[in-house]
Parts: C-alpha cells; sequence; structure tokens
C-alpha cells in the first residue's frame, strides 16, 4: 500500500516553485516564466527507507505573505516548502515571520526553506551571505541545474515519515 503525503509549495511570485516542482517530478526546466494562479497539482512516487509515498505537491500561486494563502490550500498539509530567491531580497526580508505565522498555524507540520537560483551565486554574492540563523537548515537548489532538489525532496519525506 503506498501512503500518500500532501506537500505545498509557499513563497512569493516568482521565486522559482513550479520550476522546482517541474525539475522534481519531469527532470524538466523551461526559461518560460509561467504565472500559477490558483494551484498547480502535481503527483510523484518516491521510496524513503523501503517504503513507497506518493507526494502530491500543491504548488499555489505566489504570495507576499502565507497569510494571503486560501486557506483551503493549506488545509491537511503534510509538509511545506517555503521558497525564496537567493537573488531578490524581498522575497526573504520577512522571512522569520513567515517561518513563525507556519510554525503557529501549522504546529509539527515539518518545513523545508529552499533558496532557490543558486546556479546564480556569484562572487561577492554567496551562500556566506545567509549566515543568520534562519537560513543554518536552508537548501540552496537550481531548479535550472537541478541541484538539490531530489536531496530537499526527500529529507522533507523522512521528516513528514
Amino acid at each position: 500500500m503506498t501512503n500518500t503525503k500532501k506537500v505545498v509549495f509557499l513563497g512569493h511570485f516568482g521565486v522559482g516553485k513550479t520550476s522546482l516542482v517541474r525539475q522534481f517530478v519531469d527532470s524538466a526546466f523551461s526559461e518560460d516564466y509561467l504565472v500559477t494562479v490558483g494551484v498547480h497539482v502535481k503527483k510523484k512516487d518516491i521510496v524513503v527507507n523501503g517504503e513507497t509515498f506518493s507526494l502530491i505537491i500543491w504548488d499555489i500561486e505566489g504570495n507576499t505573505s502565507i497569510d494571503q494563502a486560501r486557506r483551503s490550500y493549506l488545509l491537511g498539509t503534510h509538509g511545506f516548502v517555503y521558497v525564496f530567491d537567493i537573488t531578490r531580497p524581498e522575497t526573504y526580508e520577512d522571512i522569520n515571520s513567515e517561518m513563525e505565522y507556519l510554525d503557529e498555524h501549522f504546529k509539527d507540520i515539518p518545513i523545508n526553506l529552499v533558496g532557490n537560483k543558486a546556479d546564480l551565486f556569484v562572487d561577492g554574492f554567496s551562500r556566506d551571505f545567509f549566515k543568520e540563523d534562519i537560513f543554518k537548515d536552508c537548501y540552496f537548489t537550481s531548479a535550472k541545474t537541478g541541484e538539490q532538489v531530489e536531496e530537499m525532496f526527500e529529507k522533507l519525506a523522512v521528516k513528514m515519515i
């Protein structure tokens, strides 16, 4: 029997939520920017510790704050992925309050914090910039190259078991 786990992607517009989901589910990337309106739902089966899980991934439209997301999208969630764009400070400047909101309203639901577009780290702007405690367990992914995408999903699946 397969266990089903609902994973919800959160974050601002244009941070790469859809691209991350597409990279994970379809092993594909496109430079075309597609705006998610409402929610897109994708499914992928993975095996963790010898057990098969169906991840039902809810890629919801971008919002500047989680409390603007439709509550119905968040109900029944087993895990969250909060994505920010490492090149756009406005997508992570309120990260502490966003994590506090999730902790307060969805206690005991695992959250993976993801800094996407890691392929754009350059001299003078590197991982060293993200030294604050909030970023200590952050995954720095690239939907374009696939860097850390599989690992991030696998670690979330382990947390949800």
